[in-house]
């Protein structure tokens, strides 16, 4: 962290004690970004990006208030961004009845230095991406391949009016690789995320097999037929498992869609007020834990300082609780999660997922095979279509393959799974005793939008749900 912008978040926290805040806290950030995007064994560019500043968020007259600044060069440009804050949150407040009340946190100061094992280059990653690409390429029908790498290093420090200065300084390493195959007509493509938070050792260990499992499931899709349209059986596996997470039990918990705060642009949840009640089968079990090591959504402090956790959602099928800030957390009378999170300074914290998961469960994934008469395999993640509340949802996955009497037969392509939400979770009746978490790059959120990555996972699932193809 730049010593000269941590000492202006230091200030800017006791300018605006002075100036009469009730609380105030201050980001200051740092992040590097190196990446490159490789087509057919061609390099089309590789950029590198940073950026610096310092977001400041406080309350006054009991209204929240948040302005930031980039790459702040004097301490009078960061007073003048705290005076402009604070006369935004009298002038909001003149006419405002509900005044801020948040859930008291313990101050903590910490530096907290995340592991790397190995540090990124600029280089290697190029290397990587152009064997990865020739893997892809010499596949028979591949028509084209796309690898796309980077890794960030980031420097995060937070500070407030309560008495934290948490530092954190972590690496995210991330490929997304693309293999397109066509013939006669028809062409199919399947894709992959690998990576996490450390250094190369996120992506070396598997980026080689992908590579090749991705080219040779695009090239064997070419000749595989469409789906009926039934309402059957269902096995995913833990990728595809990850985004349905993600889609149809993460974002309903976040506890500002449950009140209705996200509504206009992102929608709400439709289990709002069903804390205590069933929401699925006793095999259904959901968690949110920011403290999976080596995921993207490991973190050890939020930006409000709340220390993290693991928050159990559902359990044994039970709704048991919402992912909370330190407001929401008030009015659900329960203690913060540890979700608030933001892309970067420019952006006022939402109640994001960090690694939002099923649990997993006692059933050995040949087995719960083997008990399907006619079904089907669904297997990794795709695009999803969800409704304003998480309940009508249909994700479409890269391949599936039919289920006869236990039996893995016919590969599937263009396959789409439906269903809705409390159906399809009371349907849940066996959960594989593997685990998986997978990487999500692309998460939005609010308005104006964040982008944020944050991990998603579980084990194989069984449920039932409508399956069909479409083109």
């Amino acid at each position: 962290m730049d010593s000269n912008l941590q000492e202006f978040a230091d200030k800017a926290v006791k300018f605006a004690a002075d100036a009469g805040a009730q609380y105030c806290d201050v980001r200051a950030e740092y992040q590097e970004k190196k990446s490159v995007l490789i087509e057919n064994q061609e390099i089309e560019h590789v950029k590198t990006t940073s950026d610096r500043g310092i977001g400041i968020r406080l309350i006054k007259n009991g209204i929240w208030s948040f302005s930031s600044i980039t790459d702040p060069k004097s301490f009078e440009e960061i007073k003048k961004t705290v005076d402009d804050t604070i006369r935004n949150s009298i002038h909001y407040g003149k006419d405002k009845k509900n005044k801020i009340d948040f859930y008291p946190n313990s101050k903590a100061k910490r530096k907290i230095d995340f592991p790397v094992l190995k540090n990124p280059e600029l280089e290697e990653l190029i290397k990587i991406g152009l064997d990865c690409s020739r893997t892809i390429s010499k596949t028979s029908r591949i028509i084209k391949s796309i690898i796309n790498s980077q890794y960030t290093t980031n420097s995060k420090y937070f500070v407030n009016s309560e008495g934290s200065e948490i530092l954190q300084n972590f690496t995210d390493v991330i490929a997304e690789m693309v293999a397109i195959a066509h013939e006669s007509g028809i062409t199919q493509s399947v894709n992959t995320t690998e990576g996490g938070r450390g250094g190369m050792e996120q992506i070396t260990n598997t980026i080689d097999s992908k590579a090749e499992e991705i080219s040779l499931r695009a090239s064997q899709l070419i000749d595989a037929n469409p789906a009926n349209e039934e309402k059957s059986t269902v096995v995913m596996n833990p990728d595809f498992v990850s985004l349905l997470t993600h889609e149809i039990l993460g974002h309903p918990s976040e506890a500002d869609r449950v009140l209705g705060k996200e509504m206009a642009w992102a929608g709400g949840a439709w289990w709002k007020g069903k804390i205590g009640e069933k929401i699925g089968s006793k095999e259904l079990n959901v968690f949110d834990d920011p403290t999976i090591k080596e995921s993207l959504g490991w973190y050890y402090y939020d930006d409000e300082g709340v220390k993290t956790k693991k928050t159990n959602l559902v359990e044994e099928g039970i709704l048991k609780n919402h992912m909370q800030n330190r407001e929401t957390a008030q009015i659900f009378n329960t203690s913060p999660t540890g979700n608030m999170r933001s892309t970067n300074y420019r952006f006022m914290p939402l109640i994001r997922m960090a690694c939002t998961c099923i649990g997993n469960g006692s059933w050995d994934v040949d087995e719960m095979i083997k008990d399907v008469k006619t079904g089907y395999l669904i297997s990794d993640m795709k695009i999803p279509s969800i409704d304003m509340k998480r309940y009508n949802w249909s994700i479409s996955c890269q391949y599936a393959q039919k289920i006869e009497n236990g039996e893995i037969t016919d590969l599937l392509r263009d396959v789409i799974v439906m269903g809705n939400a409390p159906e399809f979770f009371e349907s849940i009746d066996a959960c594989g005793n593997d685990f998986t978490v997978r990487p999500i790059t692309n998460c939005g959120k609010g308005d104006p939008m964040q982008s944020m990555i944050m991990g998603n996972g579980g084990p194989t699932i069984r449920g039932h749900a409508t399956v069909k193809s479409v083109n």
